[in-house]
C-alpha cells in the first residue's frame, strides 16, 4: 500500500509497449463499486475473494503489466499464482515513506481511513511485517523510492530470457 505500485505499472508498460491493467480499476468497473465504498458496505474477506477472481481474470491478457493492491499477495494462493503466471515485482519502501504518501494521498486508501499519524504509523509497520514474506516471494525486489526503470527492464528481460 502506497508504495507506487499503481505509477510504476503505468511506467513500464509505456516503456515495453505494453498494456496496463490495475486490479483495482478492474475490480471498480466489474463491481461497479468503489474499492473504498465496497470495504464500508460490506466485508475484507468478501472483497479479498472476489479481489482473487479479478487477479485471475487477468491470465487471459498478453503484454500487460499487472499492478495489484498492496494486500493481493497475502491471500489464497494468489503470490504462488503470479509468479506461476508472470514475472512479479516487490516494490520495496520504507515504512516512513510509506506513512508520508497516506498521509498526503488523493484517493485514500480502505484501511487507512481515519488514523492519525501514528496509528497510520503502527497500522504500517504491523501490515509491512506480516506482508512483508510474501512480497519476498516476487521473482524481483527493486527500491520504490528512486525506482530505476530501465534497471527494472534489464531485470525483467533477464529473467523472460532464462
Amino acid at each position: 500500500m502506497g508504495a507506487g505500485k499503481s505509477t510504476a505499472a503505468k511506467r513500464l508498460a509505456n516503456r515495453l509497449g505494453w498494456d496496463v491493467a490495475d486490479t483495482d480499476e478492474l475490480f471498480e468497473a466489474k463491481y461497479r463499486i468503489s474499492v473504498c465504498d465496497f470495504f464500508h458496505k460490506y466485508d475484507e474477506a468478501l472483497y479479498r475473494k472476489l479481489e482473487s477472481e479479478v487477479l485471475k481474470s487477468t491470465e487471459s491478457l498478453d503484454n500487460v503489466v499487472v499492478a495489484t493492491g498492496g494486500g493481493t499477495a497475502c491471500y489464497f494462493d494468489n503470490m504462488e499464482w503470479m509468479n506461476q503466471h508472470g514475472l512479479t515485482v516487490f516494490l520495496k519502501i520504507s515504512e516512513k515513506a510509506v506513512v508520508d504518501r497516506l498521509l498526503h494521498a488523493k484517493r485514500k486508501r480502505p484501511l487507512a481511513i481515519g488514523k492519525s499519524e501514528k496509528e497510520l504509523t503502527e497500522f504500517v509497520q504491523r501490515h509491512y511485517a506480516e506482508r512483508l514474506p510474501f512480497y519476498e516471494q516476487a521473482r524481483i525486489t527493486v527500491k520504490a523510492e528512486d525506482l530505476d526503470l530501465d534497471d527494472l527492464v534489464s531485470q525483467l528481460e533477464g529473467l523472460r530470457l532464462s
